[in-house]
């Protein structure tokens, strides 16, 4: 129930936060848009590896269930691989706006854009720190010891995020760039 509540709360975070993107979005003002920014085919390519890992980590949940350990480790591995490979593409995208000259503080579009990604990136690096101490566990084999209640907060954190995503790519990137 804690795991719960906590998602509901960050999950009104990132709605306000999604709330101010939409309506600055109105008065973009001088400098870059979404629609002169960003790259919606790039940044889609690896928020398929972050969309992707929700299933990995669903697959790490039934083979924890089996109790086979080995597919449960190979599953959190892959799941890990991917929430990295996309937080790569994330940075790979500040590196390219900053040294275009998109900056936090440029204009309202770069400022919500950075708010709202960067929290999401925070929120990406707190799941990719559970999910590599869930496979500690898991190598260790002490992850079901007493309960599955940890892996299956990690799991709902881990989904939660992802789902964030939707809505974050499709709010920034897909219509960002369309209405601009």
């Amino acid at each position: 129930m804690g795991v719960g509540l906590f998602i509901l709360s960050e999950a009104n975070f990132f709605l306000l936060l999604i709330i101010a993107y939409v309506y600055y979005h109105a008065y973009p003002g001088q400098g870059p848009t979404a629609a002169t920014a960003l790259n919606p085919t790039r940044t889609g390519l690896f928020s398929l590896a972050l969309f992707s890992s929700s299933a990995t980590i669903m697959m790490a949940s039934r083979a924890g269930r089996r109790g086979d350990s080995g597919g449960l480790v190979t599953w959190l591995s892959i799941t890990i691989a991917l929430g990295a490979l996309f937080m790569f593409g994330q940075a790979r995208e500040y590196y390219d706006l900053i040294t275009s000259g998109v900056s936090v503080s440029r204009n309202l579009f770069a400022t919500t854009f950075f708010t709202l990604t960067g929290f999401h990136g925070l929120h990406v690096m707190i799941g990719l720190v559970a999910l590599c101490v869930t496979l500690g566990l898991a190598r260790a084999g002490k992850l079901y010891e007493q309960t599955t209640d940890g892996f299956g907060a990690v799991e709902w954190y881990w989904h939660f995020v992802d789902a964030v995503w939707v809505v974050v790519f499709s709010v920034v990137y897909l219509w960002g760039v369309v209405a601009s």
